[in-house]
């Protein structure tokens, strides 16, 4: 059965969404069979592995509100061996929509279900926010969450409540929610500050954050216009170098060896 992470952190512009694609991109590039899950309905992820949201007629929005099955709304592409379930403007009214539901706070996960086994890793991309779209992905994490961190000062500030929603979530609905890692985003190594935030979270999480940090990147702010991830875009630029190393690093975390997926 597949592995599923959900990447949320309710402060945006941190990297979230770059850090779904890029991951997946290098775990797809690894052998293993990924899909990207847009929950978002800015919809960067799937703008990001070029599909125009506006044409989206299936994906999250169906799937959570119109009884549409995962599988039926998947797109693949076979360059990047990247499977997503895209996002829609349709799903900005979610939040309101899903309040009547029953079993709203469950409704991703039970959707997932049906395909987790055609997949190695699940990557759910969360809105930057922590509404009930986002409380979707972080029950529907059955291996864990994954928090991009910016490597800036008012970064710091959102980690207190985001880990109190976690608490939250863990109380209420789901006991066996976890943090799988942290990953520091937009590291500019010219500054004191950036070294200074690096310190604080790794004493914030301990020994939950990876290894892996993200330089700040021309680059990568470009791929997305391209629809490509630094795979494809970039991958000898230093951010591409960055992201497979924490695609190894979540590989060697979860028991497979680096040497089997071409390390």
């Amino acid at each position: 059965m597949g592995r599923v992470y959900t990447l949320v952190n309710q402060k945006g512009g941190v990297g979230k969404t770059t850090t779904a694609i890029n991951l997946g991109a290098y775990l797809a590039s690894f052998g293993q069979r990924v899909l990207i899950v847009d929950i978002d309905p800015q919809a960067n992820a799937t703008s990001c592995l070029g599909v125009d949201k506006r044409t989206v007629t299936g994906g999250t929005y169906e799937v959570l509100l119109g009884g549409a099955p995962a599988s039926a709304n998947l797109l693949h592409n076979p360059r990047l061996k990247l499977s997503l379930l895209p996002s829609s403007p349709a799903l900005a009214g979610a939040e309101v929509e899903l309040v009547s539901e029953l079993g709203r706070e469950s409704k991703l996960k039970n959707a997932l279900g049906p395909v987790i086994e055609k997949f190695d890793y699940l990557l759910i991309d969360c809105p930057p926010s922590l509404g009930l779209l986002t409380v979707n992905g972080l029950i529907a994490a059955q291996d864990g969450v994954i928090i991009p961190v910016q490597c800036e000062y008012l970064a710091l500030e959102g980690l207190g409540e985001l880990t109190h929603t976690l608490q939250r979530v863990r109380s209420a609905l789901f006991p066996a929610l976890k943090v799988r890692g942290v990953v520091l985003t937009m590291f500019d190594g010219r500054t004191n500050l950036s070294a200074d935030v690096v310190a604080e979270v790794r004493k914030y999480f301990a020994e939950q954050v990876f290894e892996a940090i993200v330089p700040r990147s021309v680059r990568l702010a470009e791929a997305p216009s391209y629809g490509l991830p630094i795979t494809a875009y970039a991958p000898e630029s230093s951010a591409a170098k960055a992201y497979e190393l924490l695609a190894r690093e979540v590989l060697v975390g979860d028991g497979i060896s680096v040497s089997e997926v071409g390390g």
